[in-house]
């Protein structure tokens, strides 16, 4: 995983990201999910479990302003699948599933966030486990070079992806005023042997990559590509 902590350390400010793919002996699907906040109200929130998925929520209800685009459910789960986001499009992806439509398809009814000048990405995963086989796709929903008249969707899809092989993707590519979108395709990365069978280091390592003054909360998740059945890690810097 050094070249996942490597870009963490080397990005003080990455804003929200997304990992997927599948542990070096093969067994399981691994992802993550983390947010980090340079606002009192981007930082004042936690993730807790809510049904099979999580959702954030205000540490502090008294300082809380605007929720509108802090408070979601980041995880959902719909039978085989499990839904990654950075927004409430993961209710969109999980409805759009729900009625038959693809990935791709649930998402085309959003744009980038609402946030001027930012114009924050919206980031998705779906993570789909079943009989054995492991496949997962991450999309990107972005302003044109930071112009809101358009907006670009980037898809990118794995099936069957290698053991030890992972891509990533954030909202930025750094910190600034306006923040630089996230660039290029998902960063290919690697899930060493470091981290087989252990959920725990997984989750520790990325924790400790993120830097301390920014994070904010991880999620992390090993799904069983046999099975289904899954395991989680839950860390917030408000406990």
């Amino acid at each position: 995983m050094t070249d996942l902590e490597e870009r963490l350390r080397g990005n003080s400010y990455p804003g929200r990201g997304i990992v997927a793919g599948l542990t070096a002996d093969g067994r399981y699907a691994a992802t993550a999910y983390f947010i980090m906040g340079r606002s009192v109200n981007s930082r004042n929130r936690v993730f807790v479990k809510e049904g099979e998925g999580i959702r954030t929520q205000a540490f502090d209800p008294s300082k809380m302003q605007d929720p509108s685009l802090i408070i979601y459910a980041p995880v959902r789960v719909l039978g085989h699948d499990t839904i990654v986001t950075n927004g409430d499009q993961t209710d969109t992806v999980f409805d759009g599933l729900s009625e038959g439509k693809s990935f791709e398809e649930a998402l085309r009814s959003r744009t980038f966030e609402p946030d001027a000048p930012n114009y924050t990405p919206r980031i998705s995963a779906l993570l789909h486990t079943e009989g054995g086989r492991f496949s997962y796709q991450l999309s990107i929903l972005k302003s044109d070079c930071g112009d809101p008249a358009s907006c670009l969707r980037y898809l990118f899809r794995a099936d069957d992806p290698l053991p030890g092989k992972a891509r990533f993707l954030s909202t930025y590519s750094g910190d600034g005023t306006p923040l630089p979108s996230f660039q290029g395709e998902p960063h290919a990365v690697t899930l060493d042997d470091g981290i087989t069978d252990s959920i725990d280091v997984f989750t520790q390592r990325i924790w400790d990559a993120l830097n301390e003054d920014n994070r904010v909360s991880l999620f992390t998740r090993f799904i069983s590509a046999a099975d289904g059945k899954y395991e989680s890690r839950i860390v917030n810097k408000n406990i």
